[in-house]
């Protein structure tokens, strides 16, 4: 008999311990996705982010950093802009907050090569041939060599891409 009642008491400490080990791990679900919690990104690549289903509006600090577009069902896409921090606040329709979120945006994480002539800077990837990779902070006239070029091809594969 005594080995019944020792038995009981296990089961009830068991179901115990789940128990305040549930109501400890309540708060965290509760409030995750709400904190002022970071979002890493690097230039000119783009993350999903889940952010609560109630999202109506989008605010960003600073729209030359990062740009955020909203999704349906609360996902959004962070792009990398610009090299620095931000933040953003999602808001329901009624002007509520529903979650802030700071975004760090940093350099490319391939592998580059920084040539420096005099002033000027030219940037290019190097994944596994070097290429002109036009970045923030390169010279003039090679960035806007490197994106009229771009936007030729572009120009040109669009009109082919159109033709019967």
């Amino acid at each position: 008999m005594s080995i019944n009642v020792s038995r009981r008491y296990a089961h009830k400490a068991v179901a115990l311990r789940f128990l305040v080990a549930g109501f400890l791990m309540c708060p965290i679900a509760t409030f995750a996705g709400t904190g002022d919690e970071s979002v890493a990104v690097f230039v000119d690549q783009a993350k999903v982010v889940k952010l609560p289903e109630k999202v109506a509006t989008i605010v960003v600090g600073n729209p030359l950093i990062a740009d955020v577009n909203l999704q349906p069902g609360g996902m959004v896409v962070v792009t990398g802009k610009g090299y620095g921090s931000t933040n953003m606040i999602a808001m329901d329709r009624a002007g509520e907050v529903l979650a802030s979120r700071s975004i760090q945006v940093e350099g490319p994480a391939d592998k580059m090569v920084t040539v420096y002539r005099g002033l000027e800077r030219e940037s290019y990837s190097c994944t596994p041939d070097c290429q002109r990779r036009v970045t923030l902070g390169d010279g003039r006239a090679y960035f806007e060599t490197a994106i009229g070029q771009a936007n030729i091809l572009n120009s040109q594969a669009t009109t082919a891409g159109a033709r019967p």
